[in-house]
């Protein structure tokens, strides 16, 4: 029987609609709308794509996105300097920079950048000391990916308490810290990675299973327990039709949809895991739609903590 589909579209959707008084009190109380700046450094097309969506999704809920656009070719100084602009400004409730970096602003860049942004403007949790905080139990922000994740579990009502999850994929943006968050609500967690030894048969003790990893249809049935919920975070644009033809069934609408646009988006998961787990999210409108609800959600909490502390 094929998965019960986890649907983070609508879930994302319910979200926002129960952020839209609290935007409207905090536009209210601050004579101005709660907003979010952005960095965002040369023109990688998925992080272009990324960051029209958040506009989008914040100008539709009433939440100011300021995007500020540099080229790749600035120097690692002038985007702190944007960063230091944001953490000054009345006006910026939340901050983000956009990933990927461009290379060219060095190995580290991400580290420096994040290290400026303001703890209370830290909108997707990245800063020295929430993350700290996050590994404590207490944190002010935690990132939006992984938190997306946690909500969609909750809201599709799939307990965590003494259920073994399996992470596969160790990023400081999600791998980490989702198995830190499933760790905080009384799951047991294993984080596997690229040298992980047998790791098929280590994801098939999952009760929860999160694909993290950037490897399109990675994870294929012999990772999966019968019955197990798998999070496919994984978002891959296949452009090659040979390999979008070997990944779906004759017949399938989505091999419409490849030849309609002439490429086609798939997670880290394998489709054919549709099968073998009880409960999956698609690629897209699974934990993607969930991360800018989450973001919104974070951006909104640092707005109305601003307001408390002036009062």
């Amino acid at each position: 029987m094929a998965a019960r589909l986890l649907d983070g579209t609508r879930i994302a959707a319910d979200i926002r609609a129960e952020l839209t008084s609290r935007v409207e009190n905090c536009t209210q109380q601050a004579q101005r709308p709660p907003t979010l700046g952005i960095l965002l450094v040369g023109d990688n097309p998925a992080s272009q794509v990324y960051v029209n969506t958040k506009s989008r999704v914040g100008d539709a809920l009433g939440v100011n996105v300021d995007v500020v656009r540099l080229p790749a070719t600035i120097t690692l100084d002038a985007a702190q300097d944007v960063v230091h602009r944001f953490n000054c400004s009345a006006a910026h409730d939340g901050i983000l920079v956009q990933s990927p970096l461009p290379s060219s602003l060095g190995p580290i860049a991400e580290q420096r950048l994040f290290e400026v942004i303001d703890p209370a403007k830290d909108v997707d949790g990245f800063h020295p000391t929430n993350v700290g905080r996050l590994a404590q139990g207490r944190a002010l922000f935690a990132p939006c990916t992984p938190s997306a994740i946690l909500e969609l579990l909750d809201r599709s009502c799939i307990n965590l308490e003494g259920r073994r999850a399996v992470v596969i994929g160790r990023s400081q943006i999600v791998g980490k810290p989702v198995a830190l968050m499933l760790l905080h609500r009384h799951a047991t967690v294993t984080v596997c990675h690229s040298r992980t030894r047998d790791l098929p048969a280590l994801a098939r003790d999952a009760d929860i299973l999160v694909a993290a990893l950037g490897r399109p249809a990675f994870v294929t049935p012999e990772f999966v327990k019968p019955g197990a919920t798998v999070i496919d975070v994984g978002i891959n644009r296949l452009v090659d039709s040979s390999i979008v033809r070997a990944l779906l069934p004759v017949g399938s609408p989505r091999l419409e949809t490849f030849a309609r646009r002439g490429s086609l988006l798939i997670g880290d998961v394998h489709p054919a895991v549709a099968e073998t787990a009880g409960a999956l999210t698609p690629v897209p409108g699974g934990v993607g739609p969930m991360t800018v609800a989450m973001l919104m959600v974070n951006t909104v909490r640092a707005a109305e903590k601003r307001l408390e502390a002036a009062v």
